[in-house]
């Protein structure tokens, strides 16, 4: 099973469990850090159980391909955290903070109209009438960013930084719905 296989182990801070299988059957791996590369330890992931903290999937290595937000929780098939496949490669840990900022643009390289949230928003549409949205700086805490309003389609996680173009948060296009703080709580 390899020494990531773990059962009846106590659980340190922040772990996330991965599980070949629907329903947490199956082989499994549990982890308690970021991860570049998990296909050594399963080659499919079908449901994951998380037992603290907040997390980022990727389906791909290193960081890298379409995103999920995860946080305290049990999801028993990857329709569950709004996976398109079974395929989860990689995975970050992402530090709790207890405030947020940051900043919105409607142009790139932060021009244009530009407004500071420290909460969740579901419509950044209806609450701010940006019809796209071409940079972020984010000054505290880090966020996760959906393509869609109400926290549906794609998903990226902004971490505190500059963010000039969509180029720089992973995006293809500068549709942006919704976003919400990274937290374990809502």
């Amino acid at each position: 099973m390899g020494e990531g296989f773990l059962r009846g182990k106590s659980h340190p801070p922040s772990t996330i469990t991965f599980y070949e299988d629907r329903g947490f059957q199956g082989r499994h791996y549990e982890c308690s850090s970021d991860h570049s590369n998990l296909q050594p330890y399963f080659s499919r992931c079908n449901s994951i159980r998380v037992d603290s903290g907040c997390w980022m999937l990727y389906e791909q290595p290193n960081f890298q391909g379409p995103q999920y937000f995860l946080r305290r929780g049990d999801y028993p098939d990857y329709q569950q955290w709004m996976g398109l496949s079974d395929s989860i490669r990689s995975c970050r840990l992402i530090p709790h903070t207890s405030s947020h900022r940051l900043r919105i643009y409607e142009r790139e390289d932060y021009r244009g109209q530009m407004v500071e949230i420290t909460e969740d928003c579901s419509s950044l549409h209806d609450r701010f009438h940006f019809s796209e949205i071409h940079s972020f700086n984010v000054l505290e805490g880090w966020w996760v960013l959906y393509e869609l309003p109400n926290y549906r389609g794609r998903q990226y996680l902004l971490r505190p930084g500059d963010y000039r173009r969509y180029h720089d948060w992973g995006a293809t296009n500068a549709r942006v719905g919704s976003l919400r703080r990274a937290v374990d709580f809502y």
